[in-house]
């Protein structure tokens, strides 16, 4: 019974992997002497890979952007071309109205519904 108190005692005295680390008992001064190089390489390394990681999210940003951009041209475009291509036609039979003499015009107002009175 005594040797279980003396295991349940050593365990509270014994500080943790924490306390270990903050006082220097895991990974001391003489550590980062001896490994500086080690040490260095790995903080550049992490410092390229979070900059890296910010490039590709600023231009999947700017990827993202430009589609978008790319699909409202495409539209414009699109309409555009729909004009142009009502013009083309209403042009191309006007000359043929115009070279068969049958004396048709464009209207100048548009259409408008009469109402009927009762």
């Amino acid at each position: 019974m005594a040797a279980a108190k003396k295991k349940h005692t050593d365990k509270n005295i014994s500080p943790s992997l924490v306390d270990r680390l903050l006082y220097g008992q895991i990974i001391s001064s003489d550590f980062f002497a001896r490994h500086w190089l080690t040490v260095f390489s790995v903080v550049i390394l992490i410092m390229v890979f979070i900059t890296n990681k910010y490039n590709c999210q600023t231009k999947m940003e700017e990827i993202r952007r430009l589609h978008t951009e790319l699909e409202i041209v495409k539209t414009e475009r699109v309409r555009v071309r729909s004009v142009y291509m009502s013009r083309i036609r209403e042009s191309s039979m006007q000359q043929l109205v115009d070279s068969l003499g049958l004396n048709l015009h464009v209207q100048e107002r548009p259409p408008y519904k009469l109402a009927s009175v009762k």
